[in-house]
């Protein structure tokens, strides 16, 4: 198993710390994205003295932002072990990316009603930034993109009770999605699916999109069930 001493990238000055003025609001988003990114990868032991140096935190804010964590699937905690960052089984993988395929596709067939003229000239705005991040090889700055593509998609269908489940299931799956554009190729297939996705929304075209967005879901399951068992430090573009 992967330990915290092993991450190089887990020092006081590579991993910035959170303003105390903000603290309530900043540590979960701040583990989040140190899971999502893989420098916490699946399967570590979270060491509660290092991140709280890292972080520049006590450990009360760490250990409550654990529960939230813990609450979105993130992380396990278990009695006298303490926390590490949760790993999905195969099977959990498989039948949480075909639920979320579901959501993703009927986000897309509302969407395409009831997106307004402004709605889609910011998504495609978005596209256009997430095309340029792609150019300079920049992957945070390409999936925080395409991730705020989906989620404006999933507003735009305006159902409170989809909105809330797509955001539970999707925190589950982040880190498996950043993961499943390390390589180039299935890069530049989503991109492809995203400029189709654009052209689904510009017609209004609800059951291509529905379509679209589903299969997108189910290549990026394959493309994470491809590379599940491969250390995150193996993973090469080719």
């Amino acid at each position: 198993m992967q330990k915290m001493e092993d991450l190089p990238t887990i020092t006081g000055t590579e991993i910035p710390r959170v303003e105390r003025l903000r603290l309530h609001d900043t540590v979960v988003e701040h583990l989040r994205k140190l899971i999502i990114e893989g420098v916490l990868a699946p399967g570590v032991k979270l060491n509660e003295r290092e991140l709280c140096e890292t972080l520049g935190i006590s450990r009360t804010p760490l250990r409550e932002a654990f529960k939230v964590l813990a609450a979105e699937g993130l992380i396990d905690i278990a009695p006298n072990r303490g926390a590490s960052v949760a790993r999905m089984t195969e099977k959990e993988i498989w039948e949480t990316f075909e639920l979320m395929s579901a959501l993703e596709g009927f986000s897309g067939e509302l969407a395409a009603e009831r997106m307004t003229a402004v709605e889609l000239a910011e998504i495609k705005a978005l596209h256009y930034a997430m095309l340029a991040c792609r150019a300079q090889h920049d992957l945070p700055g390409y999936y925080a993109r395409n991730q705020e593509i989906h989620d404006r998609i999933n507003e735009a269908a305006r159902n409170g009770a989809l909105r809330q489940t797509y955001i539970s299931i999707n925190r589950r799956l982040m880190a498996l999605r950043f993961r499943s554009n390390f390589r180039t190729d299935k890069w530049d297939r989503a991109i492809d699916e995203h400029e189709q996705t654009i052209a689904a929304l510009e017609a209004k075209d609800g059951k291509r999109l529905s379509e679209i967005l589903r299969k997108h879901l189910l290549a990026k399951r394959d493309a994470v069930l491809q590379i599940h068992a491969e250390p995150v430090g193996d993973v090469r573009n080719d």
